[in-house]
């Protein structure tokens, strides 16, 4: 019986090819991309879940709590780990990391590498954090002082292999380490990457004891059926017994936050992350595109094979006579659904092989076709299958298996079939559907077009920030003589040194004491060392006083600058004079001597906080502002430059411009993702429109015959069939206008700096459902005006 169905479905198929190929267009479109986007939340939701212990491991954040602001951050103080360990029975493991540098320097014989993501780790790292050994003990690895654990793609990269490794030794800045293990490379999906692990005896037992120094990532591994909220409580006590003599003086507050690492990439709002974080929003967003392209195909289908039923009408109403009971005819309609699914599913696998690639180059992610083998990939799949298969060909299988035979056989349709409002209202998801995935893509792409167009407050062109190397010894003579000879070339237009710049991943947050208007207050601020070029360089405008000069030098803590938002954080009417020291100490008073204009010192994703500049030569980059023109040749001639400074090391540089778009690069991902498959949406969403029009011709091409034979227009004829059309437009936009505003209303509500929602974006997707609309109508149309009425009017 089986095969007798699908027999049939099969030669009625291919009896109406075009009808069949539009079908499985559309079915192809979004099992393809669907599933697309199922990799992709599929492997944002699997972050840190690869580790054996993934359920029972906690990071411990903390929120500094000032009387005027909170700074969440994920990273705490050094001695946090042992001391949980010790005092809390909850904990069975603590782990600390904490970051080598930006660059760490190893060299190998004469060769000098810049190694980036090296941390020094607790020895009991592997206890708690899954990685697979190629060589080494996993016990002992981090034990001994001076140990480095080194992934596959660094052990290859200083030694072309990974065998007989472990003994050998690379050189450090000032210590030689010796290759204890040689791991696989941490897996893409974990929200703490490295290259590297060194000791963490490396540094030292009195290094940074303090518990008023924050720097490091300290993870918990806690026992079974421990509740991490109650153990979070469990934690407040530590302020008064370790925290408090420290900053009570200064009303500064420390509670601690603990989170899963299973959250961390998606859910962590703390600031310091060691990786770029996921969003949960857009999971949320991609989920609904997705199911939006699954259901608009859906819908497609069931439009599509509606029209169609004026040409099946009297073979069902045969088959009925015939004695075939209305089951059979719906096991049969679901059998040709069926089939439609299974060759969009083929063409979909044989699609993702081929854009693959592209897909790749788009999300960031390596998938590869093994993906689809994954169990909820492969869960997905059947779910979707079943889902387009049944869902899709349901109601166009009872709607015409329904049909009453002796009104069919008649050649009176419309009796047998009357589920236009329905249809309609099919349709009018569909255009709420586009017009919410329309509106959402413009304010996506207004807003990251907004925040890249944005004036900074400095000049981030042909800004080059070259890193200078660890140094021994005080370094300024070596900074002077860089600047020195980087300005020997005539592109190079200025030259300073910092220790920061906009957009920098370090940042340098101190507890200053402020003249206030009864005194001195405690506020935490951000302190760049600069040196008097700094601003010329960057072009930072200077609105009040002066700024540094050599003759600073001297006294180069009793002279700072300070920002626009300092002085309204203030509430002072002239900064000028004022009084600013780092608390406790009272040796040095500096006077604020300039006012420079605000400028956005982190990314767009931040407001503009209060900044103090102060003067110093000995920091660690040098930034050149150079001429656009001949960038290659000025880029050899800084490396000379810089090789007669440095020969022993590299030269290590990055543009300011490159830095500030890099903060967009995930959500440009995300972006580009979202506007593809909003795009695709909308395709699909034609197709259904394509379907329903169809239809409507279908039935009415008698009419249109008629009205043609009377004398009507092909123009008013169009008109006609448009109208009710342009109302299901019209009913479409006042139920997506105020959906889309709400939802993008809350999609820009976190940034700090936001392009308006504006009206034109929402009629501009309007009129582009609109037009695409009539285009389809006039088509279907016309064609059906231009029939020779002759044959419309003959008898079926």
């Amino acid at each position: 019986m089986l095969k007798n169905y699908f027999k049939i479905a099969v030669r009625s198929l291919l009896k109406d090819k075009g009808y069949t190929a539009l079908n499985i267009l559309g079915l192809t479109i979004g099992l393809t991309f669907s599933l697309f986007l199922v990799f992709y939340i599929t492997d944002e939701l699997s972050y840190d879940r690869y580790h054996e212990k993934a359920d029972r491991i906690f990071r411990v954040g903390a929120t500094i709590k000032e009387p005027e602001r909170a700074d969440k951050v994920a990273v705490t103080q050094f001695p946090l780990g042992p001391t949980l360990k010790k005092e809390f029975p909850d904990v069975e493991h603590a782990v600390r990391f904490v970051g080598s540098g930006d660059k760490t320097l190893f060299k190998k014989g004469e060769t000098s590498f810049f190694e980036t993501k090296v941390f020094y780790a607790d020895s009991n790292v592997f206890d708690v954090f899954t990685c697979k050994f190629i060589a080494g003990d996993a016990k002992r690895a981090l034990i001994a002082p001076n140990s480095l654990v080194l992934t596959r793609s660094a052990a290859e990269k200083y030694f072309q292999t990974t065998d007989h490794v472990v003994g050998k030794s690379l050189q450090g800045k000032k210590d030689t380490y010796t290759i204890t293990a040689v791991i696989e490379d941490v897996p893409s999906t974990s929200h703490l990457r490295f290259n590297a692990l060194l000791s963490a005896s490396s540094l030292g037992k009195d290094f940074s004891s303090s518990w008023g120094s924050f720097g490091f990532y300290t993870y918990v591994l806690l026992n079974k059926n421990t509740d991490p909220k109650a153990f979070e409580k469990k934690l407040i006590p530590m302020y008064d017994k370790y925290m408090a003599a420290i900053f009570s003086q200064y009303n500064v507050k420390i509670n601690y936050v603990v989170q899963p690492i299973v959250d961390i990439h998606l859910r962590s709002d703390l600031n310091n992350e060691p990786e770029e974080l996921g969003s949960m929003s857009y999971i949320y967003t991609f989920s609904a595109v997705a199911l939006f392209m699954i259901l608009i195909a859906c819908i497609n289908y069931m439009n599509l094979t509606t029209a169609r039923s004026a040409r099946r009408a009297k073979e069902i109403g045969i088959r009925k006579v015939s004695g075939s009971l209305q089951r059979h005819l719906i096991i049969q309609f679901l059998t040709e659904s069926t089939v439609i699914t299974l060759v969009s599913l083929l063409l979909s696998l044989l699609l993702i092989a081929l854009l693959l690639p592209v897909f790749n180059d788009i999300s960031g992610k390596t998938f590869t076709f093994g993906t689809i083998f994954q169990p909820i990939t492969l869960v997905s799949i059947i779910t979707i299958v079943v889902a387009v298969g049944l869902v899709g060909g349901s109601y166009p299988a009872f709607y015409l298996a329904k049909f009453n035979p002796l009104v069919v056989l008649k050649g009176n349709l419309a009796k047998a079939s009357s589920n236009a409002p329905l249809r309609q209202t099919l349709v009018i998801l569909q255009f709420t559907i586009s017009m919410v995935m329309l509106i959402s893509t413009w304010v996506v792409y207004d807003q990251l077009n907004f925040m890249k167009n944005k004036d900074l407050g400095y000049s981030k062109d042909q800004v080059l920030v070259v890193n200078m190397p660890p140094i021994n010894r005080d370094g300024r003579n070596e900074i002077k003589l860089m600047k020195a000879e980087f300005l020997k070339n005539p592109k190079v237009l200025s030259a300073s040194s910092s220790w920061y710049t906009p957009n920098s991943n370090g940042q340098n947050f101190n507890l200053m004491e402020i003249e206030g208007k009864t005194g001195f207050v405690n506020l935490g601020v951000e302190v760049y060392g600069v040196d008097p070029n700094y601003l010329q360089t960057l072009g930072i405008q200077l609105s009040k006083g002066r700024n540094f000069t050599e003759l600073d030098r001297a006294d180069s803590l009793r002279r700072m600058l300070v920002n626009e938002a300092l002085i309204k954080k203030m509430g002072w009417s002239d900064a000028l004079g004022k009084k600013i020291r780092f608390a406790g100490d009272t040796a040095n008073l500096a006077e604020v001597v300039g006012v420079f204009k605000d400028f956005h010192q982190k990314s767009l994703y931040n407001p503009i906080e209060p900044l103090i500049l102060m003067y110093r030569e000995n920091n660690g980059s040098v930034q050149a502002k150079i001429s656009p023109d001949d960038i290659p040749g000025t880029l050899a001639h800084l490396e000379k430059s810089y090789k007669k400074v440095f020969p022993e090391h590299s030269f290590q540089y990055n543009f300011l411009d490159q830095d500030f778009q890099s903060q967009f690069a995930a959500d440009q991902k995300r972006g580009t993702i979202f506007t593809a498959f909003s795009s695709l949406t909308v395709l699909i969403a034609c197709l259904g429109l394509l379907g329903l029009v169809a239809f409507t011709t279908e039935q009415r091409r008698k009419e249109i015959s008629v009205r043609k034979v009377m004398g009507a227009e092909t123009g008013h004829i169009v008109t006609l069939i448009s109208r009710g059309f342009i109302y299901l437009v019209g009913v479409s936009c006042l139920i997506a206008f105020p959906i889309a505003w709400y939802f993008m209303n809350q999609w820009l509500e976190p940034f700090p700096y936001k392009t308006d929602l504006s009206p034109v974006t929402f009629l501009l997707s309007a009129g582009l459902v609109l037009m695409i609309t009539l285009l389809t109508v006039s088509f279907h149309t016309v064609k059906a005006a231009l029939m020779n009425p002759v044959k419309a009017l003959k008898a079926d």
